[in-house]
């Protein structure tokens, strides 16, 4: 169990630092689009990173299978045959999986923040970066914070997508979620019965946290 909880954890602490740095300036991008066609690209963008909200993860699992696999056309991309059943590829799948739990959330607060201290930022000549940066980032720490720990917290009980593109293997592609399942296959219930309620018991603190954190004033 041991090497399973590590592994779960670097995956899921790996994921959300991913979707920090790429994430963010996403949900930046997309609610500043106002023009008319950057408005009708960020509909399209924004449809297609809330996809895997409703979409069954092994439908997205098994296409990544495909892209990542020995014929995919992704894997020769990063000098390897193949990322299918390995750590890295566990982390593609979940960084698109749990996207829209960081994106979502902040996009929704640079929204709420407006234009104004941005454009103030810019008015004191201010580069754009140094602006988002120094400016931005700050004011929707809240937000940012709350998409970090959906990202984390979603990470943690991934098991369709996990599944697909990982495989179970021991110390290399098995994580908490496919351990439950393992224990429920060979009849173990006790151990299941363990795991399940400590990850449910996690669950429930990260969202009693969000919680707490919806009613902290940031500003």
């Amino acid at each position: 169990m041991g090497p399973a909880i590590l592994l779960t954890l670097e995956l899921a602490g790996l994921t959300t630092a991913i979707l920090l740095l790429l994430g963010v300036p996403l949900a930046w991008a997309l609610a500043r689009a106002r023009a008319r066609w950057s408005g009708a690209l960020a509909g399209v963008a924004g449809a297609l990173i809330a996809l895997p909200l409703v979409l069954p993860p092994t439908v997205l699992g098994f296409y990544l299978l495909i892209l990542l696999g020995p014929r995919g056309p992704l894997a020769p991309l990063f000098g390897v045959t193949t990322l299918a059943f390995s750590f890295p590829g566990l982390v593609i799948g979940s960084c698109l999986y749990s996207l829209p739990f960081m994106v979502q959330p902040v996009r929704a607060g640079f929204a709420a923040l407006g234009s104004s201290a941005w454009e103030a930022a810019l008015t004191l000549r201010a580069a754009p970066l140094d602006a988002f940066v120094t400016v931005m980032l700050p004011l929707a720490r809240g937000p940012i914070l709350t998409g970090a720990l959906l990202s984390f917290a979603h990470t943690l009980g991934e098991f369709g997508v996990v599944m697909m593109i990982g495989g179970d293997i021991p110390g290399k592609t098995e994580t908490l979620s496919i351990l439950i399942f393992d224990d429920v296959e060979t009849l173990n219930w006790s151990a299941a019965g363990h795991l399940a309620g400590a990850l449910a018991l996690v669950s429930f603190l990260f969202i009693w946290l969000l919680l707490r954190l919806e009613r902290r004033p940031w500003a």
